[in-house]
């Protein structure tokens, strides 16, 4: 799959809708591409009390969920379909999730493209056994 192609599933199902007068869903939406080459999609959800979560958080979830836990490549757009970069949580969140991530693919402008690893210089994590 190209850059590209993940990044117009990101785009598909981005569109903010206000969900009630607490909850914004969909501002931001995400692909990412595992290891065995699977896509799964997730978009934000904005709460008033700041309990919601990034899309990048709902890609993972679906992906976990099946099982899997290596990615290859992530976008994350916003409702313009301009690629945005991972915060800090959620680049954190990736890098745990398998040692391998830290080569994951993220595009953080549009078409810049960088390992996940040059997002964390100085990963915490450096020299210890997963």
């Amino acid at each position: 799959m190209s850059r590209n192609d993940l990044k117009q599933i990101a785009a598909k199902i981005t569109g903010e809708r206000k969900l009630n007068e607490f909850i914004t869903v969909g501002g931001v939406g995400a692909a990412l591409e595992t290891a065995d080459g699977n896509v799964y999609t997730g978009i934000s959800i904005d709460t008033a009390c700041s309990m919601g979560f990034c899309a990048e958080h709902s890609a993972v979830a679906e992906m976990l969920k099946h099982g899997e836990s290596v990615i290859k490549s992530i976008v994350a757009v916003d409702g313009a379909g301009h690629a945005v970069p991972p915060c800090g949580r959620c680049r954190e969140l990736i890098s745990q999730l398998s040692p391998g991530n830290l080569d994951t693919i993220v595009e953080v402008r549009d078409g810049v493209f960088v390992k996940l690893q040059e997002l964390l210089p100085f990963d915490w994590k450096e020299g210890m056994m997963y």
